[in-house]
This record gives C-alpha cells, sequence and structure tokens, in this order.
C-alpha cells in the first residue's frame, strides 16, 4: 500500500494539547519531539520519543518486540494520532510500503504501479509512462503484464516499492518490507534498495504537481526492522527502542559510503557496528 496525500502545504502534527496542520519552520524531513501514544485500551505504546530524520537521510528503528516500532509509523503517516507531544513534516509528499506487498491480484504489475497515479487523477498516458519507469528503476522491465500470481516474492516487493516511487515521495515509511522474504531473495533486495538510495535517477517524475523536490530527487527514510544486518547495511543511523512503552535508547551512526556493496557485510568494520547495535538492542530487552 501507498500513501501519498497530495500537495498540500508542509504540515506539523500536535498530540492531544491542540491537534493542527501548520507549516513546519523545521528543517528535518520527520522530527518527533517528545511524542507518547497511549491506545484507548490503556497500554502506553510510546513515550517520550524523540527522532529526527534530515532531508536525504535514511534511519532504521529496531527493537524488542511489541515495543511501538509500526506504531511509530502510522503516527509519522498520520494514520494515527499522538496522546502527547509533537511531530513535524517538512512535506507531505509520503510513501507507506508494508510487509505485505499488498497488490491488487486482478491487475497486472503495471496496473498495479498505476494504481496511486489513477487516484490523484493524471492522464492515462503520463501514467503509464510514469508505472513503466517506476518498473525500469526496481529491475521489472518486461515483466509488466505479469499478474501478482505469476510473480515470486521478490518479484512483487519489487512491485510494491515501484508503486511507492510513482509519485516521487519526499519520505518513505518502511515497515518491515522485506520480513516475510526468504533470506536468500531478502539480502537482494537489501541490495535494490540501497541501489536506489545511491543511485535515485535525477529528474526522476515528480510528485502530483510534478515540480522536482528541493533536495534533488532524493528521499528520506524510516525503516523499521527484527534484523540488525538489515539496518545496519541499508542505513545513515540505526535508532534502538526500549521495550514497550518504546522509547529511544540508544543511536548507533553507520559511516559507509553509497553504494553498499554486498560483501560489506563480512567486513570486520561492518561486524563491529552491527556488535554496537546488538548490544544496544540486549539492553533493550532488560
Amino acid at each position: 500500500m501507498t500513501l501519498s496525500p497530495g500537495t498540500a502545504a508542509p504540515t506539523t502534527r500536535a498530540g492531544s494539547s491542540g491537534d493542527s496542520s501548520n507549516r513546519s519552520s523545521s528543517a528535518a524531513a520527520l522530527r518527533f519531539a517528545g511524542v507518547g501514544k497511549r491506545f484507548d485500551t490503556g497500554t502506553q505504546a510510546l513515550t517520550e520519543v524523540d527522532l529526527s530524520i534530515a532531508p536525504g537521510e535514511f534511519v532504521s528503528v529496531v527493537g524488542p518486540s511489541g515495543c511501538g516500532k509500526s506504531t511509530l509509523l502510522r503516527l509519522a503517516s498520520g494514520l494515527s494520532r499522538p496522546t502527547s507531544g509533537r511531530i513535524e513534516l517538512s512535506s507531505d509528499q509520503l510513501a507507506y510500503v508494508f510487509q505485505d506487498p499488498t497488490l491488487l491480484p486482478w491487475r497486472t504489475a503495471l496496473r498495479n504501479v498505476e494504481l496511486v497515479t489513477e487516484l490523484h487523477r493524471l492522464p492515462k498516458a503520463q501514467r503509464r509512462a510514469r508505472a513503466r519507469r517506476a518498473l525500469e528503476t526496481v529491475g521489472l522491465a518486461g515483466f509488466e503484464k505479469q499478474l501478482p500470481a505469476h510473480l515470486s516474492g521478490g518479484m512483487r516487493m519489487r512491485v510494491s516499492l515501484a508503486r511507492a516511487l510513482v509519485l516521487n515521495p519526499d519520505l518513505f515509511l518502511f515497515d518491515e518490507p522485506f520480513g516475510a522474504l526468504d533470506e536468500i531473495t531478502r539480502l537482494r533486495m537489501q541490495e535494490e534498495l540501497q541501489r536506489l538510495i545511491s543511485s535515485r535517477p535525477a529528474g526522476y517524475p515528480s510528485s502530483a504537481g510534478c515540480h522536482p523536490p528541493e533536495h534533488g530527487g532524493t528521499f528520506s527514510a524510516l525503516f523499521i526492522t527484527h534484523s540488525v544486518s538489515e539496518a545496519v547495511y541499508l542505513s545513515n543511523r540505526v535508532l534502538v527502542m526500549s521495550a514497550r512503552p518504546g522509547r529511544m535508547v540508544a543511536e548507533v551512526e553507520v559511516p559507509f559510503d553509497y553504494p553498499r556493496p554486498p560483501e560489506l557485510r563480512f567486513d570486520p568494520a561492518f561486524g563491529r557496528i552491527a556488535a554496537q547495535v546488538s548490544a544496544a538492542l540486549t539492553g533493550a530487552h532488560r
């Protein structure tokens, strides 16, 4: 599923102290400031969450099961509201990529990618051209006419990524998109995603307004995963959450340049960073 709310002015989302939508003065692509979330059942999912993602930055979040990682994404997307604190977005152009590709089984790969542009009422020729280019970007040129049932799990996820790319969002929200894939396919998808991070084509079709984003076609991302190796391989920074109620307890910088070769995972420096994240994650379970 991809959410692209349109071309409204940048927003600031507030908690229960007064929900509002105002222009944000923040340079961050996404910022959580003292955010808490309590469900109607009384469960406190998140408490005093502070995080900031710069334009073009890729940030992963790891944490114990049930710590509120997916709740972070729902709050960032506007699908849920915080009960305290503030959430600031520099743009309303965002895409949400779930663990399940959520493709419509009766539509071809091309028609699935076109879906979001149809909802935005783009002309047929324009949305067809965008969808074809998005499929080409994720390595699926030649598979436009295939139905989801005829595609592998990895190829279906590529279609989901293409559908997210088609409106050129400024912010990606990834909720364990590779969690259901087998290990080999998962590694390949990580390589594909980091390739997109490092080599997104200049002049990629922009959002509904057809103007290129101010930061030159790059995108920011908040990526949820249970895999420490995946988080380190993809990210500029890895954040570690505590057990519920979730809050940020550690931050680990990842210094490697993009593009990152697959063999980086076996580099001793990579292992040391992964060990730092693992140690913080072990402490977060306590």
